[in-house]
């Protein structure tokens, strides 16, 4: 006797879908679905199968939980090409609204600024084997990520955030990489930096009773801080404390907890976070 072939889903097989809270302002969907409505009427692509409200709210789900995108597409009635398309396009929308390095420093110093706070990250992603990943290893952290720099104010407002790099880049190579020092020399500015930005400002144009990036004093064993140098110390590290709190709102985002992208994506997700971490903020 043959066997009847049955293509329908059995009952008992369908996942169950449930409603989570999204911490996100209506300030913030706002802003991302007035975007992307542009961009569908300027692009003339005006349909999707789920409204740009709809599309925005997924999206943020993905960044700001780090959902699966199996699971958030299927909960959805939608594929996962779809889902991650629509996340792509909305990065790239938010990430070209993130601003260039001398025009904000520009902007900072017609508001009478006379420094920024700057200081670099890692961001932990995926293990992968083979020689192509080894320089993603960050010995510092002791573990795989992509190396970025960020500027803040001096209440800890990120301003700007650099392109991403192997994870054992060091903090010094990345400010030199990105003219850093030659940027805030153009715009009149200085900078507050750790001890990883130790002999960034050493250029032959460099003044070194007058530098642009102050960095305190390192103790080696063969010579030791004196008071006078330690008080120095806390007196920096107390003032360079906003660009953590700045770096601690950016990763909030928790699909950074683990990036699962490709680096030439993270550029644009870091730029495009920036944005969305600014809106939250004034909120």
């Amino acid at each position: 006797m043959g066997m009847k072939k049955n293509n329908e889903i059995a009952e008992d097989t369908r996942f169950p879908v449930y409603q989570c809270l999204l911490p996100v302002s209506r300030q913030t969907v706002n802003h991302c679905t007035g975007l992307l409505a542009r961009h569908l009427e300027k692009s003339g692509s005006k349909w999707r199968r789920l409204p740009a409200p709809r599309i925005v709210t997924l999206v943020l789900a993905l960044l700001r939980h780090d959902q699966r995108v199996f699971d958030l597409a299927g909960g959805n009635a939608i594929s996962e090409t779809t889902l991650r398309r629509w996340r792509d396009e909305l990065l790239r929308l938010l990430a070209a609204q993130a601003p260039r390095l001398p025009r904000v420093l520009r902007k900072i110093a017609r508001r009478g600024g006379e420094a920024v706070l700057i200081d670099g990250t890692l961001i932990p992603t995926q293990r992968r084997s083979g020689a192509s990943n080894r320089k993603n290893y960050s010995g510092k952290h002791r573990r795989h990520g992509l190396h970025f720099l960020a500027l803040t104010d001096e209440k800890g407002r990120l301003l700007w955030i650099s392109a991403a790099r192997p994870g054992s880049t060091h903090d010094t190579t990345a400010a030199r990489r990105d003219h850093i020092v030659q940027h805030l020399r153009d715009a009149g500015l200085g900078a507050l930096a750790d001890l990883g930005f130790v002999g960034v400002d050493n250029t032959p144009e460099a003044d070194p009773d007058d530098p642009v990036v102050v960095n305190g004093f390192k103790a080696t064993r063969a010579r030791k801080l004196n008071p006078g140098q330690k008080q120095a110390n806390q007196v920096l590290a107390a003032a360079r404390a906003p660009v953590e709190h700045g770096f601690a709102a950016l990763k909030c985002w928790q699909i950074l907890t683990k990036l699962r992208i490709a680096a030439t994506g993270a550029t644009a997700l870091l730029r495009a976070l920036l944005i969305l971490t600014n809106l939250e903020s004034n909120r």
